[in-house]
């Protein structure tokens, strides 16, 4: 894909293989004429994107996006469980809420604790993996 210019393609791209937008997204059943009008990429691409060091509250998003804030959360929890959102404090009319931004403030440094988590795994289910043959092993020889 690095021969791609258009960003909304790539971003599409990008979203259906990491899984936040799963393959044959049909927006219109959410009421969106297509991908780039559906609340999960305008989210990503709209607020979190273009402005990644700002720290949304799920209130002011859904405000936005003219959605609910459960709607908001779902596809939040979607970014956070691929570690690209964190969550931090921020102050909305004197108050102290809850915010989410792209992690570090920059998708390249978010991608990269996502990879460095995703191989940690890895290497743990590697592990695992041989630690269960070593003992299916020793129970068939004690058979």
């Amino acid at each position: 894909m690095t021969g791609v210019d258009d960003i909304n393609v790539l971003a599409e791209t990008f979203l259906v293989q990491i899984g936040y937008l799963p393959k044959g997204y049909d927006p219109r059943s959410a009421g969106a004429l297509s991908v780039r009008d559906s609340i999960p990429y305008r989210l990503f691409m709209d607020f979190f994107m273009k402005n990644p060091s700002k720290v949304w509250t799920a209130e002011e998003l859904a405000a936005l996006l003219d959605t609910t804030k459960p709607t908001v959360y779902r596809h939040i929890n979607k970014l956070k469980s691929m570690d690209l959102l964190e969550s931090m404090d921020t102050e909305v009319e004197g108050q102290v809420r809850k915010g989410f931004r792209i992690r570090y403030g920059d998708i390249v440094k978010a991608w990269s604790f996502t990879e460095s988590n995703v191989n940690l795994a890895m290497e743990n289910y590697k592990k695992t993996v041989i630690r269960f043959q070593e003992l299916l092993k020793k129970q068939a020889e004690q058979s």
